[in-house]
């Protein structure tokens, strides 16, 4: 199913003067349509595959996909209207064939012989689109674009094909809509955060002297795809940054004594991305590692009670940095203290808690806080849960404790 709230998608189109959004970016297409836009996406280019979200809630959406996505695209979103446009990949249902004579008979039947273009061609794309503009009423519309995707030379030649089309930036739309998960959202975040904590106490079960990072990188990762597995779900992705000791650029480090170990962490459910972090210990850390852990988890904790429905994502920074500078930090800066998690491009997503960032926060947004700090020659520390605003605040979507973890205690 389609992840977008149509009404509240209707209300932000409707404050913003927008009649339509026209969605090119892969991750945009899933989110509107609720299929995977296809394998021409590997291209980077605009047309590969194109969502039509009108503003009445009402209207049906509409998929423009390639031939060869065009089955799971109507098997998944079957409530879509779907057009199709021919691709380089040759496929054919040649069920019942025992000859190559048979196999002919079958592109005949099929009525997809013919040549092909090199990857996809743009311009048949947009010909489609005009097609669908005109049969919805839309070809002198205002139309969004989520120009934060699209690429320049794909743009020009969109406003070249499609002139009495008034195209708009639709970005901050499509960023408002996507910042209010909806249930389904909510769910895959809750399977991904599960696996990757899962992830982290196989991890930490095997810190011990000698233990190279890549091996610990190793651990985590078969720690979570054993949890999705016995939770009856499968990972799409996965990411970690681990770092080992006082060198942070060492890939290859190994864990000894006294040792920091870093862990921030995601998996991806569908395409939903988690993020968390947690900071292990190999026996006592130093003096200074336990100043600024403590600096750390007050900071967290400060921007915690700062969310809540109502108030703005800087607030959050603002408090988190007032702490830092009470606990002695007076040149610690940190551009954000964390962000929304989702189905995106990157593993964070907008709106950040960012000193600047008036956005408000929202019920049903979900949340990564972190509070971390960077030491060449000490080591890296870090807090990170991921949070579910609700109506009176924010609920914890993690269940390992946050502490300074020494896992010789173990």
């Amino acid at each position: 199913m389609s992840d977008i709230d149509r009404n509240r998608a209707a209300r932000l189109m409707d404050e913003a003067g927008i009649d339509a959004l026209v969605l090119f970016q892969p991750e945009a297409f899933r989110y509107a349509i609720g299929a995977p836009a296809g394998v021409a996406t590997m291209w980077g280019r605009a047309g590969a595959a194109v969502a039509l979200v009108p503003a009445q809630a009402n209207e049906t959406l509409a998929a423009i996909v390639s031939d060869h996505a065009a089955p799971a695209v109507r098997s998944k979103a079957s409530y879509v209207e779907v057009r199709t446009h021919r691709i380089w990949i040759d496929m054919l249902d040649v069920t019942g064939a025992e000859t190559v004579q048979q196999i002919g008979e079958a592109y005949r039947r099929a009525g997809t012989g013919g040549s092909r273009p090199e990857t996809f061609d743009r311009s048949a794309v947009f010909d489609l689109l005009e097609d669908l503009l005109r049969e919805r009423g839309l070809i002198n519309a205002r139309l969004g674009v989520d120009l934060e995707f699209m690429p320049a030379a794909d743009f020009e030649a969109l406003k070249s094909r499609l002139p009495q089309v008034e195209w708009l930036d639709g970005s901050t739309v499509l960023r408002r809509l996507r910042a209010v998960k909806v249930s389904a959202e909510i769910e895959r975040l809750r399977k991904a955060s599960h696996a990757a904590e899962a992830g982290l106490e196989a991890m930490a079960q095997a810190i011990r002297p000698g233990v190279a990072l890549p091996a610990l990188s190793a651990a985590w990762k078969a720690g979570a795809q054993a949890a999705a597995a016995k939770g009856g779900f499968s990972l799409s992705g996965h990411w970690d940054y681990i770092s080992v000791g006082a060198d942070l650029a060492d890939m290859a480090a190994v864990v000894a004594p006294g040792d920091l170990i870093k862990a921030d962490v995601g998996t991806l459910v569908d395409g939903y991305s988690s993020d968390g972090a947690r900071t292990y210990t190999l026996g006592r850390p130093s003096g200074l590692a336990m100043d600024v852990f403590k600096a750390l988890d007050a900071a967290f904790h400060a921007g915690l009670e700062q969310i809540r429905p109502g108030n703005a994502f800087a607030s959050v920074h603002s408090a988190m940095l007032q702490s830092m500078r009470k606990d002695g930090f007076a040149e610690y800066y940190r551009g954000h203290f964390g962000h929304a998690v989702g189905g995106s491009v990157g593993i964070e997503e907008w709106p950040f808690f960012s000193a600047s960032n008036q956005e408000i926060i929202e019920p049903n947004m979900v949340v990564a806080l972190e509070a971390p700090f960077y030491g060449q020659g000490l080591g890296a520390l870090m807090i990170e849960d991921q949070f579910l605003v609700t109506v009176t605040g924010a609920e914890c979507m993690n269940r390992l404790p946050r502490g300074l973890v020494d896992v010789s205690d173990a």
